[in-house]
């Protein structure tokens, strides 16, 4: 059973009367405990993508299902209510509550969410190395720190999809290799199905696939390190 799965999705746009064909149909899946990037230059309809898997807008046409269930085709309150329970994002930027402390981040979730489990706070921190810096507000955190607390947030309601938008695109190459790392143990370890949108083509060593996008259409990456072929999906 997928995780995510795409059925023959597509989403356009209306510029006057210009269609603009921001993904073209589209078949793809992932499975639990694997973890795909997704590369591209920008505006080639990657962002689309992501925000059509998590839920955020609704394809034109076609069907998005997650754990073999439709969601594309929710009211907008059912698809944010799986979205809550089933999906963490991590963006570019970390958009971190500016007046609230690492530890109380992660108590605005449970307010939200109507329950406590401080147990799962405590092993998210040690887990990212972030146990130190609870007390801290965003503004005393590198920007390594701030995205690892954005990953403890993402991770905190146990959802069984991550997705990631550009979550290194402000960081240093050793903070970068950082947080791809702890997202691939994570999908491994807590078997999540994980999809990562990035320019940075030195990380997709850490995927399990390498999908292109390009004009709005996915091309998946067969890499066998001497050589690359491509099979549109």
């Amino acid at each position: 059973m997928s995780a995510i799965e795409f059925k023959q999705v597509k989403k356009d746009f209306k510029d006057g009367d210009t269609t603009i064909e921001a993904l073209k149909e589209t078949n793809f899946s992932v499975e639990k405990g694997e973890f795909v990037a997704i590369i591209g230059p920008s505006g080639s309809g990657k962002s689309t993508f992501l925000t059509i898997a998590g839920g955020l807008q609704s394809p034109t046409s076609g069907e998005v299902r997650i754990n073999d269930e439709d969601f594309s085709g929710k009211k907008e309150k059912e698809r944010a209510k799986r979205r809550f329970k089933e999906i963490g994002f991590i963006l570019q930027a970390s958009n971190l509550v500016p007046f609230l402390t690492v530890k109380k981040q992660l108590t605005l979730v449970d307010k939200v969410s109507k329950q406590e489990n401080t147990g799962k706070a405590t092993e998210l921190f040690k887990q990212l190395a972030i146990d130190r810096l609870e007390n801290k507000y965003p503004e005393e955190l590198s920007g390594g720190e701030r995205q690892r607390v954005a990953i403890a947030r993402a991770l905190y309601h146990d959802p069984t999809i991550i997705l990631a938008d550009e979550p290194t695109a402000s960081l240093d190459s050793e903070k970068a290799y950082e947080v791809v790392k702890i997202l691939a143990k994570e999908t491994k370890e807590k078997n999540k199905a994980t999809i990562m949108v990035t320019h940075d083509t030195r990380l997709v060593k850490y995927c399990d696939r390498v999908l292109e996008m390009r004009d709005g259409r996915l091309t998946e990456k067969e890499i066998n390190r001497a050589e690359k072929t491509e099979t549109v999906v």
